[in-house]
């Protein structure tokens, strides 16, 4: 068993390192202040090649996998662009996967290539405000009129819907009453954003403000029926495609933020001097950040198992969920340890740990929440009665 990458992937992570290099920490500090998104660190990941990275060739990707997709997605976090950097690109890399697999080939021709080449930006509308994870409940509602869906509801937690030129919706088709099992009756959307029939509300929140979150309201929104992904009230099975690479690529992010907060709090402990040492030679700092290494090289391991498993085509959901778990938590220790290894300082956002301390609460939110996880793995792999 070989746990070491190959030459083409190191190749990847040193392009990705030598990229992010021209966006330090100061540059996403700023990002952060201002609430831009940041536009230029975007453009050079297109410029590069990069947004198709696991897209198929014929349509203007690099046809690699998920695994690829990791090695980049952790290096960008890495570099100290944190999950702002990652957000920033990441529903390029794995969101239209469902139109991967159920577009038509006039369909990946028309909408793929524009997204790989960063003309377009998309945005992913499932999450609803009184739904949350209970996906099959969704109320938003498409109504097929002639050659049109009219689109109506409200979609909450949507990333990057303020730059965004196209959305993936999923929209219930048929009413919930008329349904025969709870997963029929969705159905999956690639389509313009209209901003005249789509008020976008950006949401105050904590941290990663260089990346937007929204509410939007949809309001009698027409969608051509060409957009229809697939088979009408089958999008509930549609975007189930796009999860495990979703969680191998949040934990892949995740870890890279723990990284590069564990490479600030370990300098900082071989500078700063007090009562005559350096902090790092007392085994109070040393232990914890020692801890915060041992957790995040054993998320790294199961990230990257779970990411060879998808792309053999093999079942990966235990360990796509499990990587997402350990790579959150992880992520989280190691950046309150560096918070608390700079004390004081640490409070600052001049040395920018506090920045990544407010991102590394994202992917122990979203897009599943650890308990659910924890269901999950209790019940599909211990075997242990549904628990809600």
């Amino acid at each position: 068993m070989d746990f070491s990458f190959s030459d083409d992937q190191q190749q990847i992570r040193g392009l990705v390192e030598k990229l992010c290099a021209s966006f330090d920490d100061n540059y996403w500090l700023k990002k952060d202040f201002e609430g831009a998104f940041p536009e230029d660190f975007y453009r050079a990941i297109a410029d590069a090649g990069l947004l198709g990275i696991a897209m198929p060739h014929e349509y203007g990707g690099s046809g690699l996998g998920i695994t690829e997709a990791a090695v980049m997605m952790r290096a960008i976090a890495e570099s100290g662009a944190g999950m702002a950097g990652t957000s920033a690109v990441h529903m390029n890399i794995f969101g239209l996967q469902p139109v991967v697999v159920f577009g038509t080939p006039q369909q990946k021709t028309r909408m793929l290539p524009p997204l790989v080449r960063g003309e377009e930006k998309a945005c992913f509308a499932v999450t609803e405000p009184d739904v949350g994870l209970n996906t099959t409940q969704i109320k938003t509602k498409a109504e097929r009129k002639g050659d049109r869906y009219i689109v109506s509801g409200q979609k909450i937690w949507i990333s990057t819907a303020q730059v965004a030129h196209k959305v993936l919706i999923l929209a219930r088709t048929t009413p919930l009453d008329e349904i025969k099992h709870k997963t029929d009756g969705l159905s999956l959307f690639y389509t313009e954003l209209d901003r005249s029939r789509a008020e976008i509300r950006p949401i105050q929140k904590l941290g990663r403000h260089a990346v937007d979150s929204n509410m939007i309201f949809f309001d009698d929104m027409e969608v051509p029926a060409e957009n229809l992904i697939g088979l009408q009230g089958q999008g509930f099975r549609q975007i189930l495609h796009g999860l495990n690479p979703e969680r191998i690529l949040i934990a892949a992010e995740a870890v890279g933020l723990g990284y590069a907060a564990l490479r600030r709090a370990t300098q900082y402990a071989k500078e700063r001097v007090v009562f005559d040492r350096p902090i790092g030679q007392n085994q109070g700092i040393q232990h914890p950040l020692a801890r915060c290494w041992m957790n995040l090289e054993a998320a790294n391991l199961m990230i990257f198992k779970a990411a060879a498993l998808y792309d053999a085509g093999r079942e990966c959901g235990a360990e796509a969920n499990t990587a997402k778990f350990l790579g959150a938590e992880a992520a989280f220790a190691a950046c309150e340890t560096a918070v608390m290894t700079h004390g004081g300082m640490g409070y600052s956002a001049e040395y920018h740990v506090e920045r990544y301390l407010r991102e590394s609460l994202i992917p122990r939110i979203a897009p599943v929440s650890p308990h659910m996880i924890l269901n999950f793995i209790a019940e599909k792999v211990l075997g242990l009665p549904k628990s809600y």
